[in-house]
């Protein structure tokens, strides 16, 4: 069938910059660029283009360029170009529209209507250079009160068990199969490297990734992938998936061509089969159900390591979460509406949901009305650009966040969408042996502690500039945000107020 869909980009080439070393086509993922031995001239399949611009990063002499198409349609509000060619690709496959990465539509992003206070005389600022500033942060239930005995404070006092993360940023869960090897090792070298976690996913940990237990979070999702004995020990957070914010609701699904021999042995399933995640856990469908697993984890584990449960932001999250809280969890994460992912139903990914900021405030707000505030950490997750997002997020309720789209961009990830093609040039969203060899543990290692280590002292920056040293004063302390641009409505569940006031 002939496609009546347009290339969405254009690949230019300068022939006289142009030396024939075809770079580009041995670095596209996509099979975009063919060299003709008879003429010895390079072209382009622009239908083929899904602008990740690696062939443009890695021309030797910058003699490509990457545009949008500039095809025009007649100009109507409902049917624009994105609306149009949907409904062509779908009259084509019959099929469900799959995309990569997050949200991308003009929703409200709230981090860029939140603005932080400051410091000036009366409660002077702090030099985080010649001060000491405590970003540690303790994830887990912590006691209802402290019980004093023989002059030793809280020695007596029974606690839930703890972990310590040096910086209040984790890395989010992205699976094994979703990501490559070299891509999930880069993370789990950073996050031990600087103090914090990194996450699984629904995929298993690798044998390979084991000796990074310490700094691991492991995920127990529907489709119980890679989930044994083994496993669980190795980790030092064990998190329940129900839900994800770019998809709320449905379940998971890595195609069968990404599950390589390595990646069906850590999830324990048959090469080349699709692994798909049914939507509700089979075992859960209350509360009630939820707390048996929680149950079943903790006794599993010796009652030596938290239990997490992370849910999609959707409109009653704040009461989900205070049941999460009463059935035994002792950490909650909230993904929002701009999280993103490796393979999710576009218009699932676009429609459903709602933005973290919401939630997180909606949350903490329930938790501490209701008393039970302390006996869960908030990890929040879905949109957090940059270090000015985390520490809004804190004061909005969270105790930590999670990062993943940063953490993919800071590894090279240029936000193409087309993760679930499984043919990622710049070898992150792939299983490919030849594209995945295209990250360097070493090297993607390094870009993500440094990200952490900039951001951690843009944290300190901003904390000495409110005349606070120690993360634990902002948790939730919505004095330090004013909203700009925001409605009566907005300005009440976030709980804060308009700047000026």
């Amino acid at each position: 069938m002939k496609t009546y869909l347009p290339a969405r980009f254009r690949v230019r080439r300068d022939d006289e910059r142009c030396i024939r070393c075809r770079v580009c086509e041995r670095q596209c993922g996509f099979d975009v660029h063919h060299y003709d031995e008879e003429d010895d001239s390079l072209y382009c399949d622009d239908e083929k283009c899904v602008a990740c611009h690696r062939c443009v990063v890695f021309c030797p002499t910058g003699a490509l360029t990457v545009e949008k198409n500039p095809l025009s349609y007649r100009e109507n509000y409902s049917w624009r170009p994105e609306a149009i060619e949907d409904l062509m690709k779908q009259a084509e496959t019959g099929g469900i529209l799959l995309t990569g990465m997050g949200n991308d539509k003009p929703y409200p992003i709230y981090w860029d209507k939140l603005l932080l206070n400051a410091s000036q005389v009366t409660n002077p600022s702090i030099d985080p250079l010649r001060e000491p500033m405590e970003l540690r942060t303790y994830l887990g239930r912590k006691p209802d009160r402290i019980d004093l005995a023989a002059g030793n404070i809280g020695r007596w006092t029974r606690r839930a068990p703890q972990v310590a993360i040096e910086t209040p940023i984790m890395f989010s869960a992205i699976s094994y199969g979703a990501i490559s090897l070299n891509v999930q090792e880069s993370l789990a070298r950073a996050a031990t490297e600087y103090g914090t976690f990194f996450n699984t996913g629904e995929g298993g940990l690798h044998k390979s990734l084991y000796k990074y237990s310490d700094n691991a979070i492991v995920q127990v999702a529907s489709g119980r992938f890679g989930v044994h004995q083994e496993y669980l020990d190795a980790a030092r957070v064990v998190e329940i998936k129900i839900g994800q914010g770019a998809k709320p609701g449905i379940g998971g699904h890595l195609p069968g061509e990404k599950v390589s021999a390595e990646v069906a042995a850590t999830r324990m399933i048959p090469r080349g089969t699709d692994a798909l995640s049914p939507a509700p856990h089979h075992d859960i469908y209350s509360i009630e159900d939820l707390s048996q697993l929680i149950y079943a984890l903790k006794e599993a584990t010796n009652y030596t390591k938290p239990i997490s449960v992370k849910i999609a932001a959707v409109h009653n999250s704040a009461a989900i979460a205070s049941g999460i809280v009463r059935a035994g969890a002792d950490i909650v994460a909230i993904d929002g509406i701009r999280g993103a992912t490796g393979a999710a139903p576009k218009i699932i990914r676009d429609n459903v949901g709602i933005p973290i900021e919401l939630a997180i405030a909606a949350v903490d707000s329930r938790l501490r009305a209701e008393g039970i505030r302390n006996q869960a950490s908030l990890v929040a997750a879905g949109g957090v650009r940059n270090s000015a997002d985390v520490i809004k997020a804190i004061a909005l309720g969270a105790d930590a966040v999670y990062i993943g789209s940063a953490a993919l961009i800071a590894m090279g990830c240029h936000v193409c969408q087309a993760c679930y093609t499984g043919r990622c040039s710049w070898g992150i969203a792939t299983t490919d042996d030849y594209l995945m060899k295209r990250i360097n543990p070493n090297i993607a290692s390094r870009r993500l502690t440094n990200l952490l280590r900039g951001w951690s002292l843009e944290i300190k920056e901003m904390l000495g500039g409110m005349g606070i040293n120690a993360l634990e004063s902002l948790r939730g302390n919505r004095h330090h945000l004013r909203g700009v641009g925001l409605s009566d409505t907005e300005l009440e569940i976030l709980g804060v107020r308009m700047a000026g006031s």
